[in-house]
């Protein structure tokens, strides 16, 4: 005989599973010892396990319906009952019942989010409606009907309400749309009419633009071409193929115009470009006669200089401010220079300067010959501090003689 805790075979070959309710026949093992015996139906057991762990996933991780589930569960819960494995057959018994309560907590799961998703669509279409109610008085033609179009799909989409309910918002909502479409239709007739009126004014304006597309007159007629093309913007839109044929002649009878002014204002812009050239020349040449170190000559070369640029025509625009900004920048460095000479020639200040150069030399020979009595009568401390004094009187000195020099002795 074998056993082990859940099961036993005895001496005839019958296997036994304990249970609570005491021992309960397996089955009948004859073709082999009784330790295989135990394990075959051992391996029953684990199949059970499996099975049951199998269908717990899917209770709980897929959309099984309720159904399907409770009918997996009697099916499994036979097979545990029938006693056809051995091992903790109870604990199998456990397992089903909650998976029992499981399946039936998901019923009610699903039940609510089924009677939310109801609300939810109901609450979804009452805001279409509203919106589509909205719309309906829209004047942004493209963008509410769009928005319409879109709304439908939404629609679409939704789960339908039961079948009151569900026709009542749709009756709105395709009223909504349909008073949009009116209006829209009405809209668009109108516009018509104004596109025919477009059409006539712009057909005038496209005879004047080619009127004058031979003109060369050149800043009145581009001001025409101007006025004529904000006359264009007023009258509005013509239908598509006429604003297409007529925007075509506007602008060809343009093009003629402004080519011609481009060929003539390109051979003036040539012309500049030349100018400026020949001026930049003269700017080197300018810059060559700095620094100043001969006034008088400084001032007559600039002098020649400056008559050859006034003889030179316009620069373009663009470049006028630095051509003439590096010409600028040399006539106030010889006036710079003009001003020094006035101030180092001045007479009143040469005056002040050759009077304070006097009077320093009279006070360092002083000093001199104060130091030379202090030192014949021995007072050596008092030689020394005449003799600092001194210093400094000859460093003033010193300056002031160097200022004298810049005014030319």
């Amino acid at each position: 005989m074998s056993s082990d805790p859940w099961g036993r075979v005895d001496e005839t070959g019958t296997v036994y599973v304990r249970t609570a309710d005491g021992e309960k026949v397996v089955g009948s093992w004859q073709a082999g010892s009784p330790e295989e015996a135990l394990a075959y139906f051992e391996r029953k057991y684990e199949g059970l396990v499996v099975e049951i762990g199998l269908l717990e996933r899917r209770v709980t991780t897929t959309d099984l319906s309720a159904k399907d589930a409770m009918t997996a569960i009697e099916h499994l819960r036979t097979q545990v009952d029938e006693h056809h494995a051995v091992g903790d057959l109870e604990a199998l018994r456990k397992r089903l019942d909650a998976l029992v309560a499981t399946v039936d907590k998901r019923r009610e799961e699903r039940r609510a989010a089924k009677a939310k998703q109801t609300d939810e669509a109901r609450t979804a279409k009452e805001a279409l409606v509203a919106e589509a109610e909205e719309l309906a008085a829209s004047e942004q033609w493209r963008a509410a009907g769009e928005r319409l179009r879109a709304l439908v799909d939404t629609w679409k989409g939704l789960p339908r309400l039961d079948r009151k309910a569900d026709d009542e918002l749709w009756h709105r909502f395709s009223h909504a749309r349909s008073a949009f479409s009116k209006r829209r239709k009405a809209h668009f007739a109108a516009l018509d009419a104004q596109r025919e009126e477009a059409r006539k004014a712009k057909e005038k304006l496209v005879a004047e633009a080619e009127e004058l597309s031979g003109s060369t007159d050149w800043g009145p007629t581009a001001a025409r071409y101007r006025e004529l093309m904000a006359e264009w913007k007023a009258a509005g839109r013509a239908q598509r193929e006429a604003e297409d044929e007529l925007w075509a002649r506007f602008r060809g009878a343009q093009d003629i115009f402004f080519q011609a002014r481009g060929e003539v204002f390109a051979e003036r812009d040539a012309e500049q470009q030349g100018n400026l050239a020949l001026k930049e020349e003269l700017a080197v040449e300018a810059e060559k006669l700095l620094p100043v170190t001969d006034l008088k000559a400084a001032r007559a070369a600039f002098r020649s200089i400056n008559e050859r640029w006034e003889a030179i025509g316009h620069v373009p625009r663009d470049a006028r401010a630095r051509i003439e900004g590096r010409m600028h920048a040399v006539e106030r460095a010889i006036q710079e220079a003009e001003e020094s000479e006035w101030r180092r020639t001045n007479p009143e200040a040469r005056a002040r300067a050759a009077g304070l150069t006097g009077q320093l030399q009279e006070a360092v020979e002083k000093l001199e010959r104060q130091i030379e009595s202090a030192r014949t009568a021995g007072n050596q401390a008092k030689a020394d501090k005449l003799a600092k004094e001194l210093e400094g009187r000859k460093a003033l000195l010193d300056q002031a003689l160097k200022g004298l020099e810049e005014f030319g002795g």
